[in-house]
């Protein structure tokens, strides 16, 4: 019952009107799954969706690369290919953010819960370590968001420059449009594997966060 309650209540957050989040992380607690099961459980699906991303943006950049390298056969449907995976890269990219947003709001309602919780501790020495504990868990998430967001930040100009090269061969498909795109591609390429090594930082620090989290 909890792990479908912990499955289908995201769903019901979702109906609720902005600023509820509390709402849900109440009910939850009831249930006995708290704001750092959640967090974990959210950092996991952040981390998943970068990954899944990056292979979208691999297969754009793949794509883009057939297309712009054309030699004969059908136009149409290695850009329709093309067009595909731009389409992808772009549903994925919305994913990712969300799923930040997603792990921000629930760490700012751990940490403010954690912080609230150290005044009624009457141990001073147990304060103290909580507090510390508190300090160093704040850190590390400032590292994982940071690196987060600097992966997300990459993703724009990835999805500018297919979204310009998909609207430009929309009503200009033909090998004289086509060439004239083949000098954007080596940008491309470094945009990509930018954004692949931006990506891949932020998972080892999600994966370390979490690792900090069940410690």
């Amino acid at each position: 019952m909890k792990r479908v309650l912990f499955l289908f209540c995201p769903v019901l957050l979702a109906l609720l009107p902005a600023g509820c989040s509390s709402v849900y992380y109440d009910a939850m607690e009831q249930v006995g799954v708290h704001k750092r099961d959640i967090l974990v459980t959210r950092v996991t699906a952040a981390r998943d969706a970068q990954q899944q991303a990056q292979a979208e943006f691999k297969d754009a950049l793949t794509r883009m690369k057939e297309l712009t390298g054309f030699r004969g056969g059908e136009l149409e449907q290695a850009y329709e290919q093309t067009r595909s995976a731009y389409e992808h890269s772009a549903t994925a990219a919305r994913e990712v953010s969300a799923r930040i947003e997603a792990v921000d709001d629930v760490a700012g309602a751990l940490f403010k819960e954690w912080e609230n919780e150290l005044k009624q501790y009457s141990s001073a020495s147990l304060r103290r370590d909580s507090a510390a504990k508190l300090g160093s868990t704040r850190e590390r998430y400032r590292q994982l968001l940071a690196a987060m967001r600097r992966a997300e930040g990459t993703m724009e100009p990835v999805l500018a420059t297919l979204r310009d090269n998909m609207l430009y061969l929309k009503h200009n498909l033909n090998a004289a449009a086509i060439g004239a795109l083949r000098g954007e591609v080596d940008s491309l390429q470094r945009d990509v594997g930018r954004l692949l090594q931006d990506m891949d930082k932020s998972i080892r620090e999600s994966e370390a966060f979490i690792r900090h989290l069940k410690a």
